[in-house]
């Protein structure tokens, strides 16, 4: 299994290593400037020289992705359940749905920060509004995918309209909306980002995106994209977190070369 494991890391490995090594001769024949575009080398002389401060900012970042993605999944999901059951709610909410992502942030965050302040909750309901979108496509996507003979079965036995949804549909809209409910923590990532720098804070540590932000401002390049790469390496652990959860929640939606792979 362990061979196994670092087989697949191999590639994705020696591809990062790649690009590190191509950015790296790019800077140095071209001799960008440090303020413009860092080395990785400097970059990564920032990440160790200031680990603790990025961890610091990562800690309230990490706690506004796990809020914010767990909000957004519930929202999804429910709007996704009643949009499947209703078609009254599906052409009243699809709309308003679909023109909620074209909303831009810096005009609600001023309006959010009004009314709950400037704590989490503002950054809270950015990333809420970002990220249900995907699971409710998917998940409402995933409802009608259900095998109309497995319904046609149970409408035979009698089944209630609720037996229907928990026996028939919701297996099969499950790994739908585990596929969601990835993309939606991987955006969430950039949402927190997004929420960090169109609202205001008072902690100690703001986060990753209000510290990457001053930095750029301050011409601390380097430092910014040490706080980028956390970004996205964090954003790396969630989505692969969740694929490992997905084998626990809907172990039948499991590709068969995963399950070999994962025996």
């Amino acid at each position: 299994m362990i061979r196994a494991r670092a087989a697949r890391a191999l590639p994705p490995t020696l591809l990062l290593c790649a690009l590190l090594g191509a950015w790296e001769l790019y800077v140095q024949a071209s001799q960008t400037s440090a303020f413009v575009l860092p080395a990785p080398h400097s970059v990564a002389a920032a990440l160790w020289d200031n680990a603790g401060l990025l961890a610091g900012n990562l800690a309230p970042t990490a706690i506004e992705v796990g809020l914010g993605i767990a909000a957004a999944l519930v929202l999804g999901f429910v709007l996704a359940v009643g949009v499947h059951l209703s078609p009254l709610l599906r052409r009243a909410v699809y709309p308003l749905a679909v023109g909620s992502q074209a909303v831009p942030i810096a005009v609600i965050a001023p309006l959010l920060v009004f009314w709950w302040g400037f704590g989490i909750v503002p950054k809270l309901a950015v990333i809420v509004l970002i990220c249900f979108f995907p699971v409710l496509v998917t998940t409402v996507d995933g409802l009608m995918a259900s095998d109309p003979e497995q319904l046609k079965l149970l409408r035979t036995l009698d089944a209630s309209r609720w037996q229907a949804f928990r026996f028939a549909e919701l297996p099969a809209a499950l790994p739908a909306a585990i596929s969601g409910a990835r993309i939606a923590l991987t955006i969430a990532v950039i949402g927190a980002y997004i929420a960090e720098s169109q609202t205001a804070t008072t902690s100690g540590h703001p986060g990753l995106g209000r510290e990457i932000n001053a930095d750029l401002t301050a011409l601390q390049t380097p430092r910014a994209y040490a706080a980028a790469f956390v970004l996205f390496a964090f954003a790396i652990a969630c989505f692969y977190s969740l694929a490992l959860a997905e084998r626990w929640l809907a172990p039948w939606a499991a590709h068969p070369r995963e399950r070999g792979a994962g025996a």
